[in-house]
């Protein structure tokens, strides 16, 4: 029976993650076991989600004790989740394992990563299937240990200090959770979301808003819906990037899909369809306000990530199928998105020295390929048409208008200026990393090096620890740089910046391009288009999940037919 298969996605990658922790000494075979149980876990989600859209909710109870046992559920919404989350921790995990060969693994030790990183999946794909609280809060925790390991990989001050940030603001909205725990089990009995979605109506209305609302500010925090957004942009950047963009693309989704999953199922009278459209709402103007305020490409896109969750959020406060299916189909699409733009800023860092707009410039002249990986995820980000960014917001826009509402014409007025200054974001961003010239780049690097250092006319080169050269905007090689200067018989701490640049460029010098962490990108990237090309059959589907959360018969029939 294909139900047999729900509890692969969190037990596969736990058992991975033990082997792989007990292969610490060979980091080929840890690498190999982490994407063997990976790709194994892209498979058993697509199984899923074609059981799932073909015979309805696939359910499986772990324990003797029906009452006290633990539900894992795999409907449509679960089993997409899963297949979309699978397939981009998959292109993570083999970035890293690129990036880490080309840094020698000084970002991300192996030993420590793999294992920590498969844990993080567990607790993901557990969020996913969940059939009660206590089980859905037991995922957050496991989300929460392992982030905090992998935000402080490397152990500089900046980590550190954003990882306790994380870990502050987590703990805390994992106390609310307890509290909306205790009061839940305290009214109704139960934990089970079958069962607590069957009693809710005859409980007390207040008692029933107070948990409704615990559970919702404690999500929110998770899904960074504003005002309990702050900690984010502070948060993510920080991290390798690998880690920023699972980070991003992932985690804050978890939020948003325990959020749909217990607005449907247990709260379906009382939707609080105000309170979420006006949080919507603010979460997309004052997120896209962020971002365009921004000079970093990491903080630019953390806002824009805070800033879409709106859009999100958007569709589940109007409480309809249309508006519903609009929110699904773009949490998965961007969860998508975000990530490849995450890991294509990694590929910036690498090759031009910083994610700092001001000191980048010449990289679609210098390398096409990662110009073209940039571009296409930022115009999908933006809404642009006929990608699946603007299929989503259309069907988003459309729903906002259908309900009629003077809010949810605000929404849409809303959603159409975020979108609109989303592009204007992305586009600076693309002009001034991308389209200006290195030269351009580098005289602004100099004047703003020059200002930093009391207006010195010139500043000495320094190589970094990775054996690279930082002049201004661009990173050579150590080694390119000392045949060069050889070559003009001169020397490296003899030269001013601006000449060794000026030498570098007469003899072509530029640092090589990591084919191992470009490919993943390119393989997500091409999952984006793809979402673009399938978006009529994805959009059905979403459509069917959709109807499936608004009716819960499905959800519900499921979940007592398994307990008998």
């Amino acid at each position: 029976m294909t139900s047999a298969l729900v509890p692969l996605p969190v037990v596969l990658p736990l058992l991975g993650s033990g082997a792989a922790l007990m292969m610490s000494r060979w980091p080929r075979a840890q690498r190999m076991v982490s994407v063997v149980v990976l790709a194994a876990v892209v498979v058993v989600a697509a199984l899923l989600l074609v059981a799932a859209d073909r015979e309805g909710p696939q359910v499986v109870w772990l324990g003797g004790w029906r009452e006290l046992g633990i539900a894992l559920v795999a409907d449509r919404l679960a089993a997409l989740m899963l297949l979309v989350s699978s397939i981009v921790t998959l292109a993570v995990l083999v970035y890293s394992i690129g990036q880490g060969v080309t840094d020698n693994d000084r970002e991300a030790p192996v030993s420590i990563y793999h294992p920590t990183f498969l844990t993080l999946v567990a607790g993901v794909s557990n969020a996913f299937l969940a059939g009660d609280l206590f089980n859905l809060f037991v995922s957050f925790e496991i989300l929460l240990f392992a982030s905090y390991v992998l935000l402080t990989l490397g152990g500089t001050a900046a980590r550190v200090r954003a990882g306790t940030i994380y870990v502050i603001v987590n703990v805390v909205s994992s106390a609310l959770f307890l509290i909306a725990i205790a009061t839940a089990y305290a009214s109704l009995g139960t934990l089970n979301l079958a069962q607590i979605g069957e009693r809710v109506p005859g409980l007390d209305a207040t008692t029933a808003l107070v948990v409704q609302l615990l559970l919702l500010t404690t999500f929110s925090i998770k899904a960074a819906v504003f005002p309990l957004s702050l900690w984010l942009p502070d948060s993510y950047p920080t991290a390798p990037a690998p880690v920023t963009a699972v980070f991003a693309g992932l985690l804050t989704k978890v939020g948003v899909y325990a959020i749909i999953r217990t607005q449907t199922l247990l709260f379906p009278d009382r939707p609080l369809t105000d309170l979420l459209l006006w949080a919507a709402l603010a979460t997309m103007l004052v997120g896209i306000l962020g971002a365009i305020a921004q000079s970093d490409i990491k903080r630019l896109l953390s806002f824009t990530l805070v800033s879409h969750i709106g859009y999100m959020v958007f569709g589940i406060g109007l409480a309809t199928q249309a508006g519903m299916s609009g929110a699904v189909f773009y949490v998965a699409h961007h969860i998508t998105v975000q990530t490849a733009l995450f890991l294509v800023v990694g590929l910036i860092e690498n090759l031009g020295g910083s994610s700092a707009l001001l000191r980048l410039g010449g990289l679609a002249s210098l390398y096409p390929l990662i110009g073209v990986l940039f571009f296409v995820p930022a115009m999908n980000l933006a809404g642009i048409p006929p990608l699946s960014g603007f299929i989503g917001k259309v069907g988003l826009l459309q729903a906002g208008i259908a309900d009629g509402s003077p809010l949810a014409w605000l929404l849409v007025a809303g959603g159409t200026v975020t979108s609109l200054l989303t592009l204007y974001a992305v586009a600076k961003a693309w002009a001034l990393a991308f389209w200006r010239t290195p030269r351009e780049a580098h005289e602004m690097a100099l004047q703003l090096g020059g200002e930093r250092e009391g207006d010195e006319e010139h500043e000495t080169p320094q190589v970094s620890a990775r054996g690279h050269v930082h002049l201004g905007s661009t990173v050579f090689a150590a080694g390119d740089v000392q045949e060069a200067t050889r070559a003009a018989d001169t020397d490296v701490s003899d030269d001013s910046e601006d000449d060794l640049f000026q030498l570098l460029e007469r003899e072509g010098r530029r640092p090589r391009p990591p084919w191992a962490m470009i490919l993943p990108t390119a393989g997500l990237v091409g999952v984006s288009l793809a979402i673009t090309v399938f978006a009529g059959p994805l959009y059905a589907l979403t459509d069917r999940a959709a109807s499936d959360l608004l009716l819960r018969t499905p959800y519900l029939e499921a979940v007592q037919e398994a307990g008998r």
